[in-house]
């Protein structure tokens, strides 16, 4: 039994070598958090209609607007760099670090009580669209989740940071899922509450999520202190979280306006949209959130060693190995979209026209995926720079655009709910060029002949490979598979996407596409874990 306890605790806290093999572990647990997500909307979708889910996903913004100030905007990208300057000297460590830390716990009080007055004002500004009734449920959920979810979010995020400067990411990475799961459990076994069940499980998992990360804060070089000193640390923690916090701001501006257009939609409209993002999520989270955030702590210590060759070869082939991950993926997002709304969502109290609706705005989403996926990458690339100004810049001039493309399809246009997923991949396309194109000339140049080459290739072997797979899910959708039940959906959508990697596979090969050899090394990867999980109850037994 000790030696079980003592494998099992190696495997947990274990320390990854490199990005690939942080990334992969990472990759593992969203994929993981992704579908246990899915089910909680699955659930949801099954258990409330559209019309309490609208009020539900609304009560979040403001909650969410905090909390992607304190963390977004200042601890995840900002804290990792200082941690690894201090690293090696515990007492400077744990001096600037504490005073890191309590300078955010200020503020996140300084909030609660700020928008615990304020809300209602906020809210009826944000949903003009909405009756009073509707705006009056909105407020009192909201106050809720901001005393009883977003505290532990904060704490919980702090120790997700002290878990990925040391490298440790399987921990942190389980949080998110037993999130997810409590309230799954909470709306299938109180749903006679209404939306009183999901409300109390957010509560539940919140809390689940900051316990389960505890350890990390033992594992760690750091001694927390209540001090709030003007702190070396501290003074280049202030330096770099005001471009990126205002960066966070304008981007949480431009999801309130999507909420406020989305209220003058129609009833729905705005759980559409919000399921519609948060299926085209999915890829972004696995492969670009993942690859970025396990990027960050190398690209640090590469940069601060002036080793710019190897952090610029790290930068292009992350790049490469993202578009060929993510481009087939967008192409089947566009020509599966329907059955796997269906299959993702098409709970009992989700009608045919949300669910068309849905798909639709999934398409236009995953236009700009894969730039999407690498815009994570690249501004954390700068961060590891310790520049947050010039995403933010670029970031501003683009949300700039979005808003007024949203505004210019909706109220002249007058296109539905869908033509605020073609602003959002419009300006995320921009957005990420122009960072792109700025790293290159703020570290002397990539091998763009390179890059260009082979992004050609990855899309028309994604392309080709979309095209006969669009015609053989046709073909096998009603003479195979009978889709009225879900089941065969899923079917349906399991074959078709098995012949579409194949078919992936089979061009990628015929055109020399080099990152092909990526699965190769995935698989070695996946049996190195298979490896660390069997000594664990090996030992055991």
């Amino acid at each position: 039994m000790k030696n079980f306890f003592k494998k099992t605790s190696e495997f947990i806290f274990s320390k990854q070598s490199g990005i690939f093999s942080s990334a992969i572990l990472l990759s593992s647990m969203i994929i993981l958090t992704s579908f246990s997500g899915f089910l909680r909307y699955r659930v949801l979708a099954n258990f409330f209609p559209k019309e309490e889910l609208d009020i539900f996903f609304a009560s979040f913004r403001i909650p969410d607007l905090v909390f992607e100030i304190l963390i977004t905007g200042a601890l995840t990208t900002s804290f990792i760099p200082i941690y690894l300057r201090y690293k090696d000297d515990k007492k400077l460590l744990s001096e600037n670090i504490s005073s890191i830390f309590n300078f955010i716990l200020l503020f996140l009080i300084f909030f609660i009580i700020f928008f615990s007055i304020f809300i209602d004002k906020f809210i009826f500004f944000i949903t003009p669209g909405y009756n009073f009734e509707k705006t009056q449920k909105i407020i009192q959920i909201s106050r809720i989740l901001l005393i009883g979810q977003l505290p532990f979010f904060i704490l919980a995020n702090f120790l997700t940071g002290l878990g990925q400067a040391n490298k440790i990411f399987f921990l942190s990475s389980l949080g998110p899922i037993i999130y997810n799961l409590a309230i799954v459990f909470s709306v299938i076994f109180f749903n006679q509450l209404g939306l009183a069940s999901a409300i109390y499980g957010v509560i539940l998992g919140s809390i689940g999520l900051f316990l389960i990360q505890i350890p990390l804060f033992f594992k760690s070089n750091f001694h927390y202190q209540l001090i709030l000193k003007k702190t070396p640390g501290l003074k280049d923690f202030l330096k770099m979280i005001i471009p990126r916090t205002l960066t966070v701001i304008i981007a949480q501006i431009d999801a309130t306006i999507d909420l406020t257009l989305a209220t003058f939609l129609g009833t729905g409209a705005y759980t559409v949209f919000y399921f519609a993002q948060h299926l085209q999520l999915l890829p972004v989270s696995v492969i670009g959130i993942a690859l970025g955030q396990a990027s960050l702590p190398y690209l640090s210590e590469l940069f601060q060693e002036k080793k710019i060759e190897e952090f610029k070869k790290i930068i292009i082939d992350s790049v490469l190995n993202v578009f060929f991950l993510i481009m087939p993926i967008s192409l089947f997002f566009i020509f599966a979209r329907t059955p796997m709304v269906r299959l993702f969502f098409g709970g009992q109290r989700f009608d045919w026209q949300a669910t068309n609706e849905t798909a639709i705005t999934l398409s236009y989403f995953a236009i700009g995926l894969s730039f999407h996926s690498i815009y994570y990458l690249l501004t954390r690339s700068f961060y590891a720079m310790m520049d947050s100004k010039t995403p933010f810049l670029i970031g501003f001039i683009s949300i700039i655009i979005n808003t007024l493309l949203s505004i210019f399809f909706v109220f002249f246009l007058r296109w539905p709910i869908w033509s605020l997923a073609i602003s959002f991949s419009l300006s995320m396309i921009f957005n990420t060029s122009l960072l792109f194109f700025t790293l290159s000339k703020k570290i002397h140049g990539f091998d763009f002949k390179n890059l260009f080459l082979e992004t050609s290739k990855i899309f028309i072997s994604s392309f080709l490979s979309g095209f006969l797979s669009y015609f053989l899910m046709k073909l096998l959708d009603g003479l195979i598979f009978k889709t009225i039940f879900t089941i065969n959906v899923f079917f349906l959508l399991a074959t078709t996407f098995i012949f579409f990697f194949i078919f992936y596979l089979f061009f990628a090969w015929i055109f020399n596409v080099k990152e092909i050899y990526l699965f190769s090394k995935l698989i070695l990867k996946a049996k190195e874990y298979q490896k660390k999980i069997i000594e664990v109850y090996t030992q055991y037994e």
